[in-house]
């Protein structure tokens, strides 16, 4: 069974498409979690214990993770070692894990990124890499076959979330598409052996919840694409605005919410954990209300 049959299973079974954005920045922790933390060690530390208990408290309720690698990169060997840790706990906690680093190269070093991340020789827990698909084929094709042979998937960007994308996303080509059209059609060309049973490709878009118009378009467009959504919350996107990312039977991406859940305390008050879990709850209930419920 294809990795995005599974990852869709337990959306289903959860009725719950929200992704916990673990992209965690020191700051964010409790006073209390960051006093006399000076060096890298000692701020990795901190932070894989505030993730750790984030998964703790959201693991039964939410499919998905998505760790932002760069949070972790800024503490050198110590911080990519929390970022394994946080990679390899919420896998045993049962949840599918995202790894956002936006890699790609050209030729063999982009299948030297595959195999660290997705290869037999990774050494962390992750289900779905984020790619940059600028570079064209050759880029991408090392991760495909990573994909195949390994059942992982990928995440390659098409329309993103920022307010600058469409300087270049939004360009009109000579046939009239813009460019996130074409890219969408390569996503949808690459992904075409890895389509599972709900008529969705492993190799999946990264599609921003602040674009709904052009997120209705790639959906319209591009049926087995399944949509990694950014966005929704602090960067404005609200249930509203991704309902056209899903289909008919409520399916067709997993939204993100990264500060809306791990800093939901600061607003909520009570403990880090128990905020981000009712963060959650109150997200699945929001993109219920929208969406509907998610059926196979």
């Amino acid at each position: 069974m294809p990795i995005i049959d599974k990852l869709i299973d337990r959306i289903v079974a959860m009725q719950n498409p929200t992704c916990v954005g673990l992209d965690t920045i020191f700051d964010y922790l409790p006073e209390d979690m960051r006093a006399g933390a000076e060096d890298n060690a000692a701020i990795a530390e901190r932070i894989f214990e505030f993730n750790k208990n984030i998964i703790d408290g959201v693991c039964d309720i939410v499919p998905s993770v998505k760790i932002q690698i760069a949070c972790y990169e800024m503490y050198g060997a110590a911080g990519i070692a929390c970022f394994e840790r946080t990679a390899d706990y919420a896998k045993q906690k049962g949840l599918f894990v995202i790894a956002d680093g936006k890699r790609n190269d050209i030729g063999n070093t982009a299948g030297f990124y595959a195999a660290a991340f997705l290869g037999e020789r990774a050494t962390c827990a992750v289900d779905f890499l984020t790619v940059n698909g600028y570079l064209g084929t050759d880029g991408i094709q090392p991760f495909v076959d990573v994909c195949k042979q390994n059942d992982k998937g990928l995440f390659a960007l098409v329309k993103t979330s920022n307010p600058s994308s469409g300087e270049f996303q939004n360009l009109l080509l000579q046939d009239g598409r813009t460019v996130y059209e074409y890219m969408g059609g390569l996503v949808e060309k690459w992904g075409k052996e890895l389509v599972g049973k709900y008529g969705y490709s492993s190799v999946g878009a990264v599609v921003g919840a602040t674009h709904p118009e052009e997120a209705a378009r790639l959906r319209a467009e591009f049926p087995h694409m399944f949509f990694l959504i950014p966005g929704y919350g602090a960067q404005g996107g609200n249930a509203e605005m991704l309902r056209r990312c899903f289909d008919g039977r409520g399916l067709g991406g997993v939204v993100n919410n990264s500060r809306g859940v791990l800093c939901a305390y600061k607003k909520r008050g009570g403990t880090y954990f128990e905020a981000a879990r009712q963060a959650c709850i109150d997200m699945q209930r929001d993109l219920a209300s929208v969406i509907g419920p998610m059926s196979r």
